[in-house]
């Protein structure tokens, strides 16, 4: 199975000049779903992990799925006012403004080995916020794993210190 052929791009979304990738064709095929846990998983194999961080909103699908499989703690990262409890929060550049994210204070212990997980690693801003959270609470960033990179974006560069793992480069 290709799993690229269920990555739609939309032009000029969510402004004008960005090429969007859409995963939602890939979240409407249980086959590709099954694929892409199969390699998520695999790449996780013999790794000791604590909690899974997903990243609002599209972080979500799969780090839940992931947390399922290895039978551990999901925690969300979200955007401003959306987490009821105490929150800490970062903010970031992305490649087409800027934001804030936050988590609940109690979600990460002092010493979890904490996996992050987002759709795509573009710019690398989002991800290097929500680094920057789990280690403030104490977290050990086992790896950053994404669905896909853009590579031609350079993300990595701004969590150089992470292992990163994403099976779709562009």
């Amino acid at each position: 199975m290709t799993l690229n052929q269920y990555i739609r791009d939309i032009q000029d979304f969510p402004k004008e000049g960005v090429v969007f990738k859409d995963i939602t064709p890939l979240l409407a095929n249980p086959k590709a779903v099954r694929e892409c846990m199969a390699l998520l998983m695999n790449n996780l194999k013999d790794r000791k992990i604590d909690k899974v961080v997903g990243v609002e909103s599209r972080g979500f699908f799969f780090a839940t799925l992931i947390a399922y499989e290895l039978g551990v703690g999901f925690v969300p990262v979200r955007k401003p006012k959306k987490l009821p409890f105490d929150t800490i929060s970062a903010s970031y550049e992305l490649e087409y403004g800027t934001d804030t994210l936050e988590v609940h204070t109690d979600a990460i212990k002092p010493g979890d080995r904490v996996l992050i997980h987002d759709d795509v690693l573009a710019t690398g801003g989002t991800v290097k916020a929500v680094c920057e959270l789990v280690e403030k609470l104490g977290g050990e960033i086992v790896q950053c794993n994404f669905l896909m990179e853009l590579s031609f974006l350079h993300g990595r560069d701004k969590i150089s210190k992470q292992e990163v793992y994403a099976p779709l480069v562009y």
